[in-house]
């Protein structure tokens, strides 16, 4: 991606806080039939530091997983904010109207190799966790022992899990860092 250095942030705490924050990414793979694209929900864990590793799972159905090369480097793309910006909220326009519109926006990619994982009980913890996270703020949080145990066994065998260990993370935050501070002050307000 295009990366000034004043939109640019490197803290890795930050860019993982955004893709918990945000985990549904666009997962970028290259295979025989050349690029594809498919959104999904990615869990972060620190480790190994600096970057830590992404995890996931797909319908056993997809081909993704079976269609990426070992050998290829796959990019997760994960967004936050983003909106357009009028002209109209910089004081700039009133006072020499040298602007145009443009689009704030936040964005995360990270690359690495996608390792894929047909461990049951693997899958088994992943499904659990990543269930208890997204069922926590429910008054009555349903858990995957609350389904059959037979049920979801039939339903790990349908899906293929994931690791990619991130070699390379980068995030841009374009929030018109590069405007002065009374146009910035005029998007305050503005949603």
């Amino acid at each position: 991606m295009y990366l000034p250095a004043h939109f640019r942030e490197d803290r890795i705490p930050v860019l993982h806080a955004l893709i918990r924050q945000q985990p549904l990414a666009t997962l970028v793979t290259v295979g025989p039939g050349g690029l594809t694209a498919n959104h999904v929900p990615l869990e972060i864990d620190p480790e190994p530091a600096p970057l830590g590793t992404l995890r996931g799972h797909v319908a056993r159905a997809n081909p993704v997983w079976e269609r990426t090369s070992p050998d290829a480097e796959v990019l997760a793309v994960f967004t936050g904010t983003e909106g357009y910006v009028s002209p109209a909220w910089y004081a700039t326009t009133k006072e020499t109207g040298k602007v145009v519109p443009t689009w704030n926006y936040v964005a995360v990619h990270a690359w690495g190799p996608l390792r894929v994982i047909h461990d049951p009980e693997w899958l088994r913890d992943f499904v659990t966790r990543l269930t208890d996270r997204y069922e926590a703020g429910s008054a009555k949080p349903w858990h995957v022992t609350d389904a059959p145990r037979d049920f979801i066994d039939a339903m790990l065998k349908a899906i293929v899990g994931f690791e990619i260990p991130i070699r390379r993370l980068e995030g841009k935050w374009k929030m018109s860092q590069n405007r002065n501070a009374q146009d910035r002050a005029g998007l305050r307000g503005t949603r």
